[in-house]
Order: C-alpha cells, then structure tokens, then sequence
C-alpha cells in the first residue's frame, strides 16, 4: 500500500523558478504579455513602416516639388505645380481612359463570374467543388507573362481566334468591329478590345472567389420560400440573391478595379500606344526623368481606391475577403 501510495504522490502544483536570463525573461513575460506582443509584431511593423510606407511616403512628397523645364533637374520646393500639370488635357485622358476600363473590366467580371460562383455554391459537391477551385485557382499558379504573350498569339491577326472566326464565316464581323474607333484596331491584340479581355482573363479569378464565399453564406431557404411565395427567377435574383451577394462582389471589385488601375505590363503588351497611368508613371520616371510627375500620377490610383475601400467597407465587403 505504501509503496502504491508512493508511485501516485501528486508532483508539485508550481514548477520551480527556472534561472538565468531565460527565467527572468519567462517572469516578465509572463507579467506583461503586452510586451512580448510588441516585440512579436516589431518586426513585421518595422518592415511595413520603414520599407513600404516610408518609401510610399517619399515617393509622394516628390510629386510636391517640380522639374525645371531649362535645366532638366528637380527643383526641390514645394509647389503644386505638378498637379498642375496633371490636370493637362493629355493627362487628364490617361486618367479618365484607365479608370473607365477598370470600371469595365470590373462589370465584365462580376457578370460572367456570379454563374459560375451560383453554381459552384448551390450544386457543386464533393469532386466537383475540388474540381472548381483547381480549375479557378490554376491560372494563377502559371506565370503572369506566359499568360499575356499567350493572348497576344491567340487574338494576333494569324491567331487561333481569327481562324475560329474565318471557318464559322464570321470574320466579317470581327473585321466590323476592329474598324470602330477606340475599341478597333489593325487586330485585336493591338486593340483596346484586345487589353480588356485580356485584363477580364486574368483578374477573373479575384471575382469568382469572393462572389462564390458570399452566395454560400446565403440560406437555401431563403431562395425557396422565394419561390413558394411566387416570385419569379428574376425577381428572386432581385430580391433576395443579388443583395445578399452584394458584398461578395463589391469585394472582388477591390481586386479586380485595384489591379487593373494600376497595371502597365498588359496594356504595354496587348492594347494601342494610348497609355494607362501604369505607363505613364513608368515613362515619366524611365525616359522622361520627371519623376515628380510620375509621383503625381501615383498619387491618382491611391485616392480613388481610398474613396472605394471607404464605400466598400459601409457595404460590409471586407466581411465577404
């Protein structure tokens, strides 16, 4: 018995205090865990601060001072001469010209992205569910350039599309649509048609994942008490779905309207010799050295996508990420 006794003696409730530098660091620790969260997040904090937002921070305070038009160099004094020349009929084109098409490519993809997210949600299962997300997720997993110069064959004049179209005899009309101003071109790989599919393809994806999340939050009841109360397809669209996956799609066009506003890699591929602010910023600073208006144009997508966070937040998209 005292032996049984001896084996099943209960150990000390307290541990002994352990010694040294790591004791007394565990005691602190442990007396102010306040403290180990800051010198967790020190790190990341310091990165963001200094890296990122410093240089964000300095490459701003460029666009206050101005390029001397004689000499060529930064006059370093503040001005708002800069923003003046920002607003010149040419620049203020550049601006409206990349906000519209990211306007457009953001439509085109909450379009064609609610069906494939509505179907992914209410009647994929199983295998097929994996199935969706490889086949939504793959594109990215490829490289961002393949993915370009592969379009620029596909919608070139001797493209596999111009094929499609020459055997269904239906070149016509892709020969009708090219010869429209803006939108046409010599082929659709140097047209702004040509730039918006592209950009459609490739962000698509940040549409679908966000839409989808959204539309399984939706009760299934909800669509079919719709349904016994009489309304139609179309008004239970209306009604009941299109509002609850408002968010869902608010919040991919953050991805998609963001992205495009600032990209110059595929305009500068696929598209026209109009410019888009990513080109504008890239050839002020490149070739043209006025990095004070580069810094300007900067300035342009960080304000409106200020202003849409800010809309996108009271309409709960940050819940649907």
């Amino acid at each position: 018995m005292t032996l049984i006794a001896a084996h099943t003696k209960p150990g000390p409730a307290v541990l002994p205090r352990a010694g040294g530098l790591r004791g007394a660091s565990s005691d602190l620790f442990w007396r102010k865990p306040k403290l180990l969260l800051l010198l967790m997040l020190l790190p990341p904090v310091l990165w963001l601060g200094i890296v990122y937002v410093g240089s964000l921070f300095a490459l701003l305070l460029q666009s206050f001072f101005s390029i001397d038009e004689f000499s060529g160099l930064i006059n370093r004094q503040f001005t708002l001469k800069t923003y003046g020349d920002l607003l010149q009929a040419a620049n203020l084109d550049i601006i409206l010209r990349t906000v519209t098409m990211a306007a457009l490519v953001t439509f085109a993809s909450a379009i064609i992205a609610f069906p494939i997210a509505f179907y992914a949600a209410r009647y994929a299962r199983g295998r097929w569910k994996a199935l969706f997300y490889l086949g939504i997720m793959l594109p990215l997993w490829s490289s961002y350039l393949v993915k370009i110069y592969a379009w620029k064959l596909i919608l070139a004049k001797e493209g596999i599309l111009t094929w499609l179209l020459a055997k269904l005899h239906l070149l016509w009309l892709l020969d009708g649509w090219l010869s429209l101003p803006v939108v046409g071109g010599n082929s659709l790989s140097v047209s702004s048609t040509g730039t918006f599919i592209v950009f459609v393809y490739v962000w698509l994806p940040f549409m679908i994942l966000p839409v989808q999340a959204a539309l399984e939050r939706v009760p299934g009841n909800l669509v079919e008490a719709s349904s016994d109360l009489g309304a139609s397809p179309g008004r239970t669209f209306r009604s009941v779905l299109f509002p609850l996956a408002l968010p869902g799609i608010v919040a991919g066009s953050i991805f998609t309207f963001s992205l495009t506003l600032g990209d110059y890699i595929i305009p500068q591929i696929i598209g026209t010799s109009r410019l888009f602010i990513g080109q504008a910023v890239y050839s002020q600073q490149g070739t043209a050295g006025n990095i004070p208006l580069a810094a300007a144009f900067t300035v342009v997508p960080i304000v409106i996508m200020g202003f849409y966070l800010w809309g996108a937040k009271r309409m709960g998209a940050f819940d649907a990420l």
